[in-house]
């Protein structure tokens, strides 16, 4: 088949690696003029750790990535309420815990692209998607050029997915209440003692550390805050271009660690984010356009699985094409149908609990609220449910 992924990103370059082996000819269509990198770093847990093992990208990622230890959970005092055993959890799944800067991340994939022979055309951004003569989807670009390939596979992101706004009618992004200031920490001093999770909480507040060694961490900052528009906007509430000193006011009083990590991080590189989620829909994909990644399923960051997930449609979404005979249009539907239905459940129950998490933790509810409805918490639960769809203990051989 011909296949042309929209979107360059975690889940779009990982697709076009596990399709890479079934004789398809794949091409990766990406909005930005050049290779670039949204956000600052992700964990990828042991449901990462086992599709990476697949499409044969794990050792590559061990080099640049942290091995993390535990979660260590702290009020805004330091004081501890509770430790979850990553090394344990790991071991219940059979597959590692890595914490690696997404620029790294991004960079392992697009080597193996190269690899591959896969072309990726920088700066043609979709704009519209329809139906042509014979049926197939046509993507129109910014730059005037139009694609009609077999497979049209929607990777554009949650904030302006052209591929959802085809398959469903609505792309409207969901915002949720609160902000994440994000930056990559480094320093010739050790930062932290070692190479975990440090996740602080506050009345509506939160900040959390992820260590890949105990000089370099990514981190985010995160504070319910209303949805405002800019030019309603006093001076105060303006973003500044360097949010340190900000930062440094709203966390004055935390733990020294907090104030050590924002220091150790170079000026002008914070970014905000107004954090949004999308609403799960069951439909995911409409004749040959399919959605996957956060174009089908964008979950909070207090899910802990956004580029797990986008990892998982790959291997999912290469089997079910193997599955459905060679690629003509009924076989194809059946794929994509099959596809939708392993997916679904899931992905819903994974945005849905981040989405109650945050809202009792940034809203007007108590800690302990919040606590229970931590979806990283106890960890056979956490096994059965990243590791549900799976064959993850048969892989190695458990």
């Amino acid at each position: 088949m011909d296949i042309a992924i929209l979107g360059a990103g975690v889940a779009g370059m990982s697709t076009a690696l596990a399709l890479a082996g079934q004789g398809h000819r794949i091409r990766l269509y990406e909005r930005r003029p050049s290779e670039t990198t949204m956000g600052a770093g992700v964990v990828l847990w042991p449901n990462a750790g086992f599709v990476l093992e697949q499409l044969g990208l794990l050792p590559d990622i061990v080099e640049v990535s942290g091995h993390l230890r535990a979660m260590r959970c702290m009020d805004r005092h330091g004081t501890p309420f509770k430790r979850v055993d990553i090394g344990e959890l790991d071991r219940h799944m059979g597959f590692p815990t890595r914490s690696i800067l997404r620029r790294d991340l991004q960079a392992v994939l697009a080597r193996h692209i190269a690899a591959h022979d896969i072309d990726v055309c920088f700066g043609h951004c979709a704009t519209a998607i329809d139906a042509g003569p014979d049926g197939r989807a046509v993507v129109h670009f910014d730059n005037g050029t139009a694609i009609a390939p077999d497979l049209v596979i929607g990777a554009d992101g949650r904030m302006n997915s052209v591929a959802r706004r085809h398959v469903v009618g609505d792309a409207t992004p969901v915002y949720q209440g609160f902000v994440n200031w994000i930056g990559v920490a480094r320093s010739d001093v050790p930062l932290v003692d070692e190479v975990s999770i440090f996740d602080y909480w506050g009345p509506r507040e939160r900040f959390g550390i992820v260590a890949l060694d105990r000089h370099r961490m990514y981190w985010a900052a995160a504070r319910a805050e209303a949805a405002i528009d800019d030019h309603d906007r006093n001076d105060d509430e303006a973003a500044p271009d360097d949010p340190g000193p900000l930062l440094e006011r709203l966390f004055d009083g935390w733990p020294a660690r907090i104030a050590d990590v924002m220091r150790a991080t170079p000026p002008g590189t914070i970014a905000k984010v107004r954090v949004h989620d999308l609403d799960p829909v069951d439909v995911w994909h409409r004749g040959n356009v399919l959605l996957i990644g956060d174009a089908a399923h964008a979950p909070l960051p207090t899910s802990g699985q956004g580029a797990c997930q986008a990892l998982e449609d790959a291997w999912h979404l290469a089997r079910c094409l193997d599955g459905h005979g060679k690629g003509d249009r009924s076989d194809l539907d059946a794929a994509l149908a099959s596809f939708t239905l392993r997916r679904t459940r899931k992905t819903a129950a994974i945005t849905l609990r981040a989405r109650e998490f945050a809202h009792r933790l940034f809203g007007n509810d108590t800690h302990e609220a919040a606590r229970q409805a931590d979806p990283i918490a106890e960890i056979e639960a956490l096994a059965s449910a990243w590791g549900a769809g799976l064959p993850m203990m048969r892989a190695r051989g458990q």
